[in-house]
């Protein structure tokens, strides 16, 4: 690029948002970060990160600081809801030459990744309005200001304002699936990563170190049907009949994190000098585990064309080529993996046992070469 932009302005400082501000800062450009949230707002679950997300934080610089953090997985294993084994998979094999696959809570991801970013952010900044010029993209804010900038960087989650306000793409269309989070101390030891599939919905346990299991589970939501009033209850009621460790677990859940799963699918990610990234871009259900390293991956490949192309207008579309096919492949696998969900027990576990682990890795394939 002849002229690198020098008014970068990134929404969002989550986990896309930070990545790319880390991304950015390595290409040489300084941009400004803001965030309408308290700095106090983190989530408080886990997060699984597969070998591809530890493999973007080392091109980020970030995977030193990230391994004395949660704990290595090296396998994952898929049981009934009665806890027998329907399959599992060596993940230190799957991804062998990429990276280890690590659970870990996600305010200790957001730490590592802030620190990167400089730690630079403005909070309890929101963007109320985006003006897409030839040149330069204006911007208010909520308390009143405004500035103008080469590249504003939408990285503000499935719900993203700077999608709406620069006409990018709508809302996230909900794929009738509701999630259930929480961190539990105290519970039975869990060494791998373990999944229990019952009859349209399963249940995920990730160690994450320190007596510590990242719980994950989900289930079908009826069009126009809420999220449950007590979360902890309906989880009770939704696993209360399954086997292995989850009733030992269940008794050791404090509090239940829940939210409604939408994706996003755009026809395009960028509109002048305005960019999506992360989930702003394409969101999908969490069944791969590939939100984290989307973005991570999104944050290297825009920083790259940036650095390279002859405009910002140039580098966008670079970016965006690059990285559809990737992203549309977790779309593609994700909504293959949950179309199982409604394959009855009695058809789907035999043909897991006979064949689950070479599916499975299978949804990883193209994902194990390089970006």
């Amino acid at each position: 690029m002849a002229q690198p932009p020098v008014r970068v302005l990134i929404v969002g400082a989550s986990v896309a948002g930070l990545a790319a501000a880390r991304a950015l800062r390595l290409a040489g450009i300084r941009p400004e970060l803001v965030e309408k949230l308290a700095p106090t707002v983190v989530a408080g679950a886990g997060i699984f990160l597969p070998g591809n997300a530890i493999r973007a934080l080392r091109e980020l610089g970030l995977d030193n600081p990230l391994r004395p953090l949660g704990a290595v997985i090296r396998h994952q294993r898929f049981l009934d809801a009665t806890g027998a084994e329907l399959c599992s998979v060596n993940l230190e094999q799957l991804w062998q030459g990429v990276g280890q696959c690590r659970a870990l809570p996600r305010a200790d991801l957001h730490q590592v990744l802030l620190t990167g970013a400089g730690g630079e952010v403005r909070y309890h900044t929101e963007v109320c309005d985006v003006e897409v010029g030839d040149q330069t993209t204006k911007v208010a804010f909520g308390d009143g200001s405004y500035a103008e900038y080469d590249l504003v960087v939408g990285a503000d989650g499935r719900r993203s304002a700077v999608r709406r306000l620069a006409e990018i793409g709508g809302a996230p269309h909900p794929v009738g699936q509701i999630a259930y989070r929480s961190v539990v101390s105290g519970g039975p030891e869990i060494t791998e990563w373990t999944a229990l599939l019952g009859r349209r919905s399963g249940i995920a346990l990730a160690p994450m170190g320190y007596g510590r299991v990242y719980l994950y589970a989900d289930e079908p939501l009826p069009a126009g049907s809420a999220p449950p009033a007590d979360p902890l209850v309906r989880l009770h009621q939704l696993l209360g009949d399954y086997g292995g460790p989850v009733p030992a677990v269940l008794d050791a859940v404090e509090k239940v994190q829940v939210a409604v799963t939408d994706e996003v699918e755009l026809s395009g990610w960028s509109r002048g000098n305005v960019v999506l990234v992360g989930d702003a871009a394409h969101a999908t259900a969490p069944t791969l585990s590939q939100g984290a390293a989307m973005a991570f991956e999104d944050a290297l490949v825009l920083a790259e064309e940036l650095r390279a192309a002859p405009s910002v207008v140039e580098a966008l579309a670079r970016y965006e080529s690059r990285r559809r096919p990737r992203t549309q492949w977790v779309l593609d696998r994700t909504r293959d993996r949950d179309r199982t969900r409604d394959v009855a027990p009695a058809l789907r576990d035999p043909m897991l046992r006979a064949k689950g682990g070479t599916i499975f890795q299978e949804h990883y394939r193209l994902l194990v070469d390089p970006v």
